[in-house]
């Protein structure tokens, strides 16, 4: 087996990975269907013309198989509609059957035929039957199958259907017309079709497991009894791609499975922005756009109308341990049976900042659904204990000490430990509908910070870099870029237009010089990202970037153009700014670039971003999708042909990655950017307003141009008077009065 190439298609370009992969399985399990059909014809023929004879069958179905369950669906017969709990259907040649065949076993609905497992499990009265009359039921029973499959047109059009499906495939390596008008909503169908066979394998390989190893197909848990980490993060995913059958079989394992109640510590960030946002995020959705994948369970008074909530606040209450701190910083893990925090095992026991300044999104819009405002205050304590610091221009170390709220080192950047900080101080503000001016004011700041200490430009090309200062704000540059640093131009160009397009945006008072630098800078830092895509050999970006840059480095007012295009065959110069090294070059399907992209496309208007992420995309489908019905895989070496795969499916790749070509792809209504905000995990949440019940509990002590706090004036100290002047002004009062 070549994991490495699995479809051959960097031998015959002319095969389609998505032609093999999505239709493998269903052409297999089909195959078996008319082979049966065909065996049972044989065999009614067989009883009818020769009742002597009567043969065991020597197949005998292997109960371990995964394709097992692929056939349980076809022949099960549950007969549930796509709202019901046990419907799930993988789609396709599958889906098409259980529709058409369902009702045919409706009286039997939920059991297996009772020839599936145990042949001679039939019941007393037919075992006692004379061989002359089941050998006839036999030869009927085959005959009927035969009529019913030959009605319902399993053998007349089967061929044409696979073809059908297989030409469905073909545009992924077939040259697309320049100039001719695009199909955006059918290119999202294919991002669409691209996570149900994620989503497919993983249902058929890993099923309730938090992890999922695509090419050994195997699965794996991260506490003793699951925290449902990939299907609680992609619930909302599937709302919005209208995935009913699917979500109806997720929202089942979360009703009868998923229990908190768990003697295990988990990573408090992690376990927020993923589990908590996905279950608020699929409330908001539920209850906001309830024709997004409609189901009758979650309908306003039925039963499971707020599953989702309680399920969320049931994990808050748990990870409100974390916060138990002395300052209020929290904890880098939670235990969810004992609510204990637990310091970090690494980096001297001191939280990420990323990690404890990124759950604010989540507690604050539970605090609005729930009423209850601890939540809140927890989130914003955080934000106070760390701007009490007073760091200079608003940048800040990667660690924070949970104990005293003091940061650990000087490592300033936006990349892993320091990114999510700064994407959630301008969502505070917009969250909480731009009533909460604190947030923006941290976030202009923090801005200009970066502006003024981390931008440079790469040579020979000049491409814009967001560099790292390691040692501080006053020792040297590292030219490093992490793909996580991909979140910073769709979240600059969110801060300048709040959502709003930016032709909209200029129109308004506000519009000034400033807002016109920040477009600019996002958009010259959405062309470094992809430019780190189309250095690499498979076109997918590597983990982490290196540029060359001048020394010492230009400052960001340096005049600078970089190269107006990558596809130029006669200038590939450009790819001489870029350093790739060999422990960075995997990819992980990270969703950072197509998530700005997709706030570029929609803010700017410029259809460069929609090409740049349509090429991105059939990379993905290229050169990660594993052979066997697997889906798709991380890469652990990106920058060779053919690439060299990881084995691991990212919850992220359904959460977000997909979730943001789908929108990228989608009409501009769909998900409004000025209504919503979308947390670091890709879960959307409404905006709200204050009203009465809710307020900035916090001020920012003075500081000055620098950001850092201004020292307290002096006491203002009363002039002492002398005793002894103060007994003789008393004792001449007195001389005074007695005269």
């Amino acid at each position: 087996m070549n994991v490495r190439d699995p479809f051959n298609l960097h031998r015959s370009p002319a095969l389609s990975i998505l032609r093999t992969t999505a239709t493998r399985a269903a052409t297999n399990v089909t195959q078996k269907v008319v082979e049966a059909g065909t065996q049972a014809f044989e065999t009614g023929k067989q009883a009818v013309e020769d009742m002597s004879t009567f043969s065991v069958p020597k197949n005998v179905p292997s109960f371990t198989n995964p394709q097992r369950e692929l056939e349980n669906r076809v022949w099960g017969a549950s007969g549930v509609t796509a709202r019901s709990a046990a419907s799930h259907s993988n789609g396709g040649v599958m889906s098409g059957m259980q529709d058409r065949v369902g009702g045919f076993f409706e009286k039997n609905r939920g059991d297996l035929p009772m020839y599936k497992d145990k042949p001679y499990s039939y019941a007393a009265s037919r075992r006692n039957r004379s061989m002359f009359k089941r050998k006839r039921t036999f030869g009927i029973f085959g005959l009927s199958v035969i009529a019913l499959l030959y009605f319902f047109g399993f053998f007349g059009d089967d061929a044409e259907k696979s073809v059908k499906a297989k030409d469905g495939w073909r545009w992924l390596q077939r040259p697309e017309k320049s100039g001719s008008k695009i199909d955006w909503l059918d290119r999202r169908e294919r991002v669409k079709e691209a996570f149900t066979l994620s989503w497919d394998a993983y249902d058929r390989y890993a099923w309730g497991y938090d992890e999922f190893h695509p090419v050994s197909k195997k699965g794996r848990q991260m506490t003793p009894k699951g925290m449902g980490w990939i299907i609680v993060d992609a619930l909302d995913t599937m709302m919005l791609m209208n995935l009913t059958s699917r979500l109806t079989h997720a929202r089942e394992w979360l009703s009868t499975k998923l229990n908190y109640e768990q003697d295990q510590e988990v990573n408090t960030f992690e376990t927020t922005i993923r589990m908590l946002g996905g279950l608020l995020s699929a409330h908001y959705l539920s209850t906001e756009f309830p024709d997004m994948a409609p189901l009758t369970d979650d309908d306003e008074g039925a039963a499971g109308e707020d599953l989702y909530l309680e399920k969320a606040k049931d994990l808050a209450d748990r990870l409100m341990g974390a916060f138990e701190s002395p300052s209020g910083i929290p904890y880098a893990s939670v235990n969810l049976k004992t609510l204990q925090g637990i310091v970090s095992h690494d980096d001297g026991g001191a939280s990420s900042t990323a990690e404890a300044a990124t759950l604010q999104l989540e507690l604050k819009y539970l605090t609005k659904l729930t009423g209850e405002t601890f939540y809140w205050e927890k989130a914003e304590k955080v934000i106070k204990v760390i701007d009490d610091n007073g760091m200079e221009d608003g940048l800040l170390p990667i660690y924070i000490y949970a104990h005293d709220g003091h940061f650990r080192g000087d490592n300033i950047r936006l990349g892993s430990r320091g990114d999510s900080y700064y994407e959630y101080l301008i969502k505070q503000y917009l969250q909480t509908s731009k009533e909460e001016p604190i947030y923006e004011e941290l976030w202009d700041e923090a801005l200009a910070g970066v502006r003024k200490h981390l931008i440079t430009y790469s040579t020979p090309s000049q491409f814009t870099v967001l560099a790292e200062r390691p040692d501080g704000l006053h020792n040297g540059m590292s030219p490093k870029m992490d793909h996580l640093v991909c979140f910073m131009p769709g979240t600059i160009a969110l801060g300048a237009t709040g959502g709003l397009s930016e032709k909209e945006a200029r129109k308004l008072p506000t519009w000034n010089k400033r807002k016109d630098e920040e477009m600019e800078l996002a958009r010259e830092l959405t062309k470094t990202c992809w430019g780190m895509y189309k250095v690499m050999a498979t076109g997918l970006a590597p983990e982490i970037a290196h540029f060359h840059i001048d020394t010492p480095p230009l400052p960001a007012s340096a005049p600078h153009k970089s190269p107006s295009t990558f596809d130029d065959p006669e200038n590939t110069e450009w790819q001489k700014d870029f350093i790739i090294k060999p422990a960075d070059n995997h990819n992980l399907q990270r969703p950072e670039t197509a998530e700005s992209l997709f706030y570029m496309w929609r803010i700017t208007g410029d259809e460069i971003y929609r090409e740049w992420g349509w090429e991105m995309f059939k990379a993905f489908l290229k050169y990660t999708a594993v052979e066997d019905g697997g889906g798709f895989t991380s890469l652990s070496n990106a920058n060779v042909l053919p690439p060299q795969t990881k084995d691991n499916m990212e919850s992220f790749w359904l959460a977000e990655t997909l979730k943001y070509f789908y929108l990228l792809f989608s009409p501009n209504d769909l998900i409004p950017l000025d209504k919503v905000v979308i947390n670091t995990e890709a879960h959307i949440f409404p905006r709200f307003k204050l009203g009465k019940l809710f307020k900035t509990g916090w001020k920012r002590k003075p500081r000055g141009p620098d950001g850092k706090i201004l020292p307290d004036p002096p006491a203002k100290v009363e002039p002492k008077v002398e005793a002894s002047t103060e007994v003789k002004k008393v004792e001449e009062a007195k001389t005074n009065n007695g005269h």
